[in-house]
């Protein structure tokens, strides 16, 4: 049965006492956390930048998080850095969060200057260079944009001093790139400027970092040079699970008209370059065409999971599943709702939705906080400590949400935290008859995990990085002692 996510889940989310109660409609300084079944480790404000993509990254015997970030604010478009004394265009962070409860801020880089969606330096990937196929084995690389104009690679093997290695440079647009660590394989999300889009692929080979190789370029039909008609979905990013899994899925769209691509990745590499229709459709292996109110931001596999439920029936008890995260992107809930969605591919070329979740509008006043309300992304780790029992979903102003997917036919929420705002955070505005209206609100936008379990959730609204754990039945669910 297909679940309703405001009906069956809201209902059972507050008889157990895991949705947040009612709150007031706006967040004040010297609130306390919103929480349930999670706590906070530790704390960093990213000198009041908004925060994009964290990446945790194990570096010799400490841990590392790289830190992608949007462009400045009208008011301050180049925050001061602390540590130089100087005005810099929001960039990279870099934080020593070995003890989480005491990171440690090792550098700024700085990136594009711009504000919002027009500066910073949003994704950043890292590899080790031990196990790149051709990468120096004492160099740590870091891939990350450099606003809208090109990609970048560093040397972070000493993080407090970064090192440039390399540009890709010449585009229009970057956003959510994939690089796979152990082939140097990246799928550069790029702005290429002969497409008829903002965002399509650009694969190329970074086996050998500080020489980058490319592959080809790719995205949908109608989007390559010289096509006519209408230009279809832009790309949102990529996940790969490498040679062995042998598939690449797209998504596309963010808010609306959002697609899920299933792409052959052996094809994909090595099949035909040019950017010929029949090229392009050529490792295509299926698609799941979402609805017009909703988008595809993240699309993350989770394969050949053993659903419980099912593990007494003849066939079927083991399942190819992806989990779909649309993006909110309009402030008081000013759009449909954005929310996550699982989609079983175990037929591959038969994909369909099974069910889906979201926060309950009502358990938190969400609509009249400020700022924007529903999904944006989930975290992208596969390591077994979460991967396939439990998901971590960034839901802007209702913080994260803690899922058990171990039946993905049936997601739980099992815990959530909804950090306090501090005089950093930044305030988000509507027009309403028109006259601007502002609040403050916190922005939770991105969200990560590492191997030892902790949860790492970045603000879009300057409010820093919080380090979270589990409590309580959650741990337990994700087996954690």
């Amino acid at each position: 049965m297909f679940r309703t996510a405001g009906q069956a889940l809201g209902a059972f989310l507050l008889a157990a006492g895991l949705a947040s109660p009612a709150a007031p409609a706006e967040q004040r300084i010297g609130d306390p956390p919103e929480a349930s079944n999670m706590r906070l480790a530790g704390y960093d404000d990213l000198q009041g930048r908004s925060a994009y993509q964290p990446t945790i990254h194990h570096q010799g015997d400490r841990w590392i998080a790289y830190i992608g970030h949007h462009g400045g604010t009208d008011a301050i478009p180049a925050p001061v850095n602390p540590l130089t004394g100087v005005p810099e265009p929001n960039g990279t962070s870099i934080v020593d969060v070995t003890d989480p409860a005491k990171p440690k801020y090792l550098k700024h880089l700085p990136g594009q200057p711009g504000t919002y969606e027009s500066g910073g330096g949003q994704m950043v990937r890292v590899c080790d260079g031990a196990g790149l196929p051709k990468g120096d084995r004492n160099a740590v690389y870091m891939l990350r944009t450099f606003g809208s104009q090109a990609h970048e690679i560093w040397n972070v093997a000493r993080p407090e001093d970064p090192v440039l290695l390399t540009r890709i440079a010449g585009l229009k647009d970057t956003h959510k790139n994939w690089w796979e660590c152990d082939t140097g394989i990246a799928f550069l999300v790029s702005g290429a400027p002969d497409w008829r889009t903002r965002r399509m692929t650009q694969i190329y080979d970074l086996s050998d970092p500080a020489h980058p190789v490319k592959i080809r370029d790719f995205g949908l039909p109608g989007q390559e040079p010289g096509s006519t008609g209408a230009v279809p979905t832009e790309l949102h990013g990529p996940i790969s699970t490498g040679p062995q899994g042998n598939r690449v899925y797209f998504g596309y769209g963010t808010n609306k008209g959002g697609m899920l691509q299933v792409v052959d990745r052996n094809k994909l590499l090595h099949g035909p370059a040019e950017p010929t229709p029949a090229n392009l459709r050529a490792p295509e292996v299926a698609r799941l065409l979402m609805n017009s109110m909703n988008g595809a931001h993240t699309t993350f596999p989770m394969l050949r999971m053993e659903i419980p439920e099912f593990a007494r029936d003849k066939e079927g008890s083991r399942r190819d599943m992806v989990m779909i995260v649309d993006e909110a992107i309009l402030n008081e809930c000013n759009e449909p709702r954005q929310m996550v969605w699982f989609a079983d591919l175990t037929v591959e070329n038969r994909p369909m939705m099974v069910s889906n979740f979201t926060v309950p509008e009502a358990s938190g006043a969400f609509c009249e906080r400020g700022g924007r309300f529903g999904s944006h992304s989930s975290n992208e780790s596969m390591d077994p400590v979460y991967y396939k029992k439990v998901a971590f979903i960034s839901f802007f102003n209702a913080g994260v949400r803690a899922l058990d997917i171990r039946n993905p036919f049936s997601p739980k929420e099992i815990g959530y935290f909804i950090p306090s705002i501090t005089a950093a955070t930044d305030k988000r505005c509507v027009t309403v008859d028109g006259e601007s209206r502002c609040r403050t609100a916190i922005q939770t936008n991105n969200v990560e995990t590492d191997a030892r379990g902790y949860i790492y959730i970045v603000d879009r609204a300057n409010t820093g990085l919080h380090i979270l754990e589990l409590t309580g039945s959650a741990r337990e669910a994700a087996g954690l002692r």
